[in-house]
């Protein structure tokens, strides 16, 4: 089967995050990684308002040696370019495993995991969001340590930053705030 008629079935899982806030998306195994990332924005409720790049390796692990694969910059000569790079040059198998990281101040941190390798169904488009769970964290709000404590905060309609985290957020009360929220057709 060439790439052009294959589809990856891939998972994006948000690490850290208790439960696990993920989504699930079918895309074409040709896709860029650029064009993985702009699936990956639409799937969780990302704004890309920030920089992000994808790591061939676990970057927590001591002594993991990894590539990186974002936008070129011209000060970082070991960054593959990735307008370019094809998803099937590092997704080869199910179970195969990169990280995507995104907004590099906050770190939102995600496992993207290929479960399984099909052929594209005529007649549909792609990218397509399967499944998921767990409402996309707010952007800005400190990584995944900064929105537990966001959700900490909402909880307690006595805490002095409140009314402030209401506003920010723009709802009513601090129960808006659905932490179990998705919606697959709107995400």
């Amino acid at each position: 089967m060439s790439n052009d008629a294959k589809i990856f079935q891939l998972k994006a899982v948000l690490v850290g995050s208790r439960p696990a806030i993920w989504r699930k998306i079918a895309v074409p195994a040709d896709y860029s990684f650029f064009d993985l990332h702009v699936a990956l924005q639409d799937a969780f409720g990302w704004q890309d308002s920030h920089l992000h790049q994808y790591l061939t390796a676990e970057p927590y692990k001591r002594g993991s040696d990894y590539q990186r694969i974002a936008f070129p910059d011209p000060e970082a000569e070991d960054v593959i370019d990735e307008r370019k790079e094809k998803l099937t040059a590092w997704f080869k198998k199910p179970k195969d495993v990169l990280w995507y990281e995104y907004d590099f101040g906050d770190g939102w941190m995600h496992t993207i995991t290929l479960e399984q390798i099909s052929v594209k169904a005529a007649k549909q488009t792609y990218p397509l969001l399967l499944d998921g769970k767990g409402a996309c964290p707010a952007e800005d709000c400190g990584g995944i340590g900064g929105y537990y404590d966001l959700l900490e905060v909402l909880k307690n309609p006595k805490d002095k930053e409140h009314n402030d985290m209401l506003e920010w957020l723009g709802i009513e009360r601090g129960s808006d705030f659905d932490t179990e929220r998705f919606d697959k057709d709107g995400t």
